[in-house]
């Protein structure tokens, strides 16, 4: 064993000791009562889920491996707890084991750092997510929009029926993410298999961690390729304005976290988006006939959907209080997205309705661990609603919303297929 494998066991080692032995990476299997908060009935949280955020925001959901696990379902509660900066922890690797190793892909990058050292990688990331930065990429969102759109129909002429999902749904993020990080056309069709498996706790922890790995690979070893060759994406872009500021390994988890947030939530608000419009032909036609409707449509829809169906877990640090609950040190807390924007304390109802269109719900997490593209998803969504309603104004589901295939234990809410009848 060298020494420098021989550190980084001992560091394994010790952060697993922080966590009490604590290995959540031997789960084969997530238990029940853990992951029947992420079933959904269709589009929008099950009852069981609701029934408990009515009757009480914040509750323990169960003890795995002596960790007493909180679900927070309430809008003011999740605020309250994802605006935290020193009562919790997201760093999740003291209870991953050897799947939290360095040499076994750890998972690093802004979601489950904390500051200091997320501090200073979100410094280094956020400049390529102003909206200055994203303007230049616009007319590539809006070329790669138009391809597919002319993909969806050359389908069209070949079958009665078109899914969605792979001619619209995962290329429009996918391509855009490819750009955004500079990747070479050789080496995006390796990087698509990565992309769905990362999310699915259908198969244990286990195989999810698995998946978060081979991605994390290829982009430290594209992040290692492109330190001698920078190329004109954001990887490249960070390497010639911080160069040895940040080293090759928090650069591929930073690259890995726009994979993460940007790829598999995107495709699944353009798949499940496009089903609900297309169920509420009032709001299709809105965006044939007024294209700059579609602001406020993607947010309701954003709000509505909460594809992301869970934060980032907190681990607590100290004792706190939420909604009247003590919650001990050493305990975790997760919150329910689509919970908490569904609270009737906020927005009574569970309809797709445009007067209560805000900006300020939780699809995109809150407080400093915010999603950071969040604006170059709106921006995706604005150009991609539009195009395919104007060229596909009779486009109709081939199923009913109910009769599609859900992926019932993804911690992102999506659909595998859409089959859809493009009119006339």
């Amino acid at each position: 064993m060298s020494l420098v494998t021989s550190v980084k066991k001992a560091v394994r080692d010790r952060l697993i000791a922080r966590a009490g032995g604590i290995d959540l990476s031997r789960l084969d299997k997530v238990p029940d009562n853990l992951s029947w908060p992420l079933r959904r009935e269709v589009m929008a949280p099950g009852p069981r889920l609701s029934a408990l955020r009515d009757e009480d925001p914040v509750q323990k959901l169960a003890s795995l491996l002596g960790l007493d696990v909180w679900l927070v379902t309430g809008d003011a509660e999740s605020r309250q707890v994802l605006s935290d900066t020193t009562s919790y922890s997201t760093d999740i690797r003291p209870y991953m084991g050897r799947s939290g190793s360095v040499t076994d892909g750890d998972f690093g990058g802004l979601g489950f750092t904390d500051p200091p050292d997320h501090t200073r990688l979100r410094r280094l990331l956020m400049p390529e997510f102003t909206m200055r930065r994203l303007e230049r990429i616009r007319p590539g969102i809006a070329s790669i929009v138009d391809k597919q759109v002319a993909e969806i129909e050359l389908a069209g002429e070949r079958s009665d029926t078109v899914d969605l999902v792979p001619t619209f749904a995962f290329p429009i993020p996918f391509l855009v993410i490819c750009d955004l990080l500079g990747l070479p056309d050789e080496k995006r069709e390796t990087f698509s298999t990565l992309a769905t498996a990362r999310f699915d706790i259908s198969k244990g922890a286990q195989s999810s961690i698995g998946a978060i790995g081979g991605s994390r690979e290829f982009l430290l070893a594209e992040t290692a390729r492109q330190r001698q060759n920078p190329g004109p994406g954001l990887i490249g872009q960070i390497i010639r304005e911080h160069g040895d500021e940040i080293n090759d390994f928090d650069l591929g988890g930073l690259a890995d976290g726009v994979f993460t947030g940007g790829l598999e939530t995107s495709a699944s608000m353009l798949a499940l988006g496009t089903a609900v419009l297309l169920e509420n032909r009032e709001l299709w036609n809105r965006l044939i006939e007024d294209p700059d409707s579609a602001g406020p449509i993607v947010d309701e829809l954003l709000r509505l959907l909460s594809v992301v169906q869970v934060a980032f877990p907190r681990f607590v640090k100290r004792d706190v209080v939420i909604g009247g609950r003590r919650i001990s040190e050493g305990s975790v807390i997760v919150c329910s997205l689509p919970a908490a924007n569904r609270d009737p304390r906020v927005t009574p109802g569970d309809d797709l309705d445009l007067r209560r269109s805000t900006t300020s719900h939780l699809a995109f997490g809150y407080g400093f661990h915010r999603c950071v593209g969040a604006e170059l998803a709106r921006m995706e969504l604005k150009t991609a609603f539009p195009a395919l309603a104007r060229r596909f104004p009779d486009m109709q589901l081939a199923v009913s919303s109910e009769d599609l295939d859900y992926r019932m234990l993804s911690i992102v809410y999506g659909v595998d297929s859409v089959p859809v009848r493009l009119g006339s």
